[in-house]
């Protein structure tokens, strides 16, 4: 039997703090190719500033390192604070990512259910792994990697508050929940998955509940009461006060926050040409394409949504605040699988009960908050611009076979795309896993660095093609080794992140390395960035961090790569289409420099 997933990270060694001074050196380096001479000559002195012995920096660092001896992990709860529930976006958007799997081929309801009863039954032949403790540990590198972010990813929900929300997982309290939240027409039902003796429903009873499901919920007038989740947080925590007042509507609510997952039965979107149809989907997996549409079709603060529309769209959006890709990644490689070997087992039917329909009192100011919601979800899904390039050249078999690591090599194509467009690099983020450590998160891999610029300019350039590849091959190596750092705990983000709240809670005064222009471009990444490395051969899609940045995700299959690029419509500068462009145009180029030099060796 495979080691166990669950308390595993009792083993793991701890999230270091980084030295200092290390941290500042690289902070610098990190900023030059950001920066003008004049500006970083500023920064240098305010860092020899916050670094004079026995200072500032080494007074907050020693608080840092004792908040360390102290917890399990030093930053995870500040990361989960700082980096989600303290956010008052939307989270729809602005922080919940989307995948979409390919495309089925039903094109009808029945269709619909059968493949929706078939997932069920994959996620919760997955949970019994989660339950059983028997979820097989991940390696990287041979090292075992943190397993908790699998046991917070199911029976979770956010929870909107005044200033800060909070998840509840319910999977730990004294009775597991055993039912999921199935919406359809924009209204909620219970669906118990476990039959009386425990076992779990089997694939035909699931189908038959989802029928009794679809027939019942035929009329399409209802107040779609799930959009007010994708409002601002503050908005939907005062609506949600008012929504929860009324006893059947806490009851409701209650239901849907306590289920194990929410499956979201989509009604089709309009039709659209093949090139758009993934773009489209990417959109809907992220919003739900609008109030005329599906946005109403969903409980964003679900940590796990699972959508299937009835023309063959299918996917998912979680909640970020539990978990990070990879476990995601995981479950959804695992139920592509499942659902490709699954047999049906006809089984004795016993006529099980109507999944009851979840009942909310429309109070006028309950439907003064969805109108609201409405129009603020209009104007977000107008306003999100999504780009999906299908790269089909090749895959991570070119850079291999050159000997460059195709991560790096896919961020050297996004650094000249981006040049190439702006003339200059920019601040960029992409998220390095720190699963190594006991209930580690992420840190931020910094794929700016003076190796990418010089590398970018020389492609403008009229250099010799050798020269070329040598400047690339540097910039892959740079970006390997601060990868390496980043995953062993030595990256300077979240370092530099712990710092800043340790002088929140105990200095007068912010430090002012943190109030220069210089911390501001490097918090302000216009390329926000991820790899999605999943078996299967899905899109994974996020929003951008800044309101003038793309956000891209891209998974590298063997022969091709998908691409998602995201930008703000309200902003002039970004265009994800011709972002798109730019990066099928790097990825070329790059592969041609690399067999033309190949071509001039032999």
């Amino acid at each position: 039997m495979a080691v166990s997933g669950f308390n595993m990270h009792d083993n793991l060694p701890k999230l270091p703090v980084p030295p200092l001074r290390q941290t500042f050196e690289r902070y610098l380096l990190m900023l030059e190719p950001l920066l003008s001479e004049e500006e970083m000559d500023h920064t240098r002195k305010l860092v020899k500033e916050f670094l004079i012995p026995e200072g500032v920096g080494d007074r907050l660092q020693r608080s840092l390192e004792r908040r360390a001896s102290n917890k399990e992990n030093w930053l995870t709860e500040w990361w989960m604070q700082s980096a989600y529930l303290d956010s008052r976006m939307p989270v729809a958007v602005y922080s919940s990512p989307g995948v979409v799997l390919p495309r089925m081929t039903f094109q009808d309801r029945q269709g619909q259910m059968r493949f929706a009863a078939k997932l069920i039954s994959g996620v919760l032949d997955f949970k019994q792994m989660i339950d059983n403790e028997t979820l097989p540990i991940e390696y990287l590198g041979g090292k075992p990697l943190c397993m908790d972010q699998y046991y917070q990813i199911l029976s979770s929900c956010r929870i909107p508050g005044p200033k800060r929300d909070t998840v509840v997982n319910h999977a730990i309290g004294k009775v597991a929940p055993t039912h999921i939240t199935v919406v359809h027409n924009f209204q909620f039902f219970v669906l118990d998955v476990y039959n009386s003796d425990g076992s779990p429903l089997t694939v035909d009873q699931i189908y038959m509940q989802m029928e009794k499901i679809w027939n019942s919920s035929l009329q399409s007038n209802k107040e779609p009461i799930g959009i007010l989740t994708s409002q601002h947080r503050n908005t939907w925590g005062k609506a949600y006060n008012n929504l929860i007042k009324d006893k059947t509507n806490k009851e409701s609510v209650r239901a849907i926050q306590k289920s194990i997952f929410t499956v979201c039965l989509d009604a089709p979107m309009p039709q659209m040409s093949e090139q758009r149809y993934q773009s489209r989907v990417a959109a809907q997996m992220l919003h739900g394409g609008g109030s005329r549409w599906n946005s109403g079709n969903r409980w964003f603060d679900k940590t796990l949504q699972f959508i299937v529309g009835e023309d063959g769209t299918c996917g998912l959006v979680y909640e970020h605040a539990p978990a990070e890709g990879p476990p995601i990644v995981f479950l959804v490689d695992y139920l592509v699988e499942y659902m490709g070997r699954m047999e049906v087992v006809r089984a004795p039917m016993i006529p099980l009960p109507m999944p009851p329909k979840l009942r909310f009192n429309i109070t006028p100011e309950v439907k003064k908050d969805i109108e609201s919601a409405k129009q603020n979800m209009n104007i977000m899904s107008h306003d999100l611009d999504v780009n999906v390039v299908n790269f089909a050249d090749y895959g991570r078999n070119v850079p291999k076979a050159h000997k460059m690591s195709p991560d790096a090599f896919i961020q050297m194509a996004l650094q000249l795309a981006y040049f190439r467009m702006y003339k200059m690099c920019c601040s960029t983020y992409e998220s390095a896993s720190l699963r190594m450590f006991a209930l580690g998160r992420t840190d931020t891999i910094r794929s700016c660095s003076n190796e990418s610029l010089k590398f970018v300019q020389a492609m403008e350039d009229l250099a010799k093609p050798v020269e070329k590849v040598s400047l690339l091959d540097k910039a892959c190596q740079a970006h390997v080794e601060y990868t390496r750092m980043a995953i062993h705990g030595q990256a300077i983000d979240r370092h530099l992140l712990g710092l800043k709240l340790q002088a929140i809670e105990e200095l007068t005064s912010m430090p002012e390395i943190f109030m220069d222009t210089a911390y501001a471009v490097a918090e302000h990444p216009n390329l926000s960035t991820s790899q999605a490395g999943a078996k299967t051969d899905c899109v994974m899609c996020f929003g951008p961090l800044v309101p003038d940045g793309y956000g891209v995700c891209y998974n590298p299959m063997a022969d091709h790569i998908n691409i998602a690029i995201t930008a703000f419509n309200s902003c002039e500068e970004t265009h994800a289409a011709n972002f798109g462009r730019a990066m099928k145009k790097a990825l070329r180029d790059m592969r041609s420099l690399l067999e033309e030099t190949a071509k001039a060796k032999q």
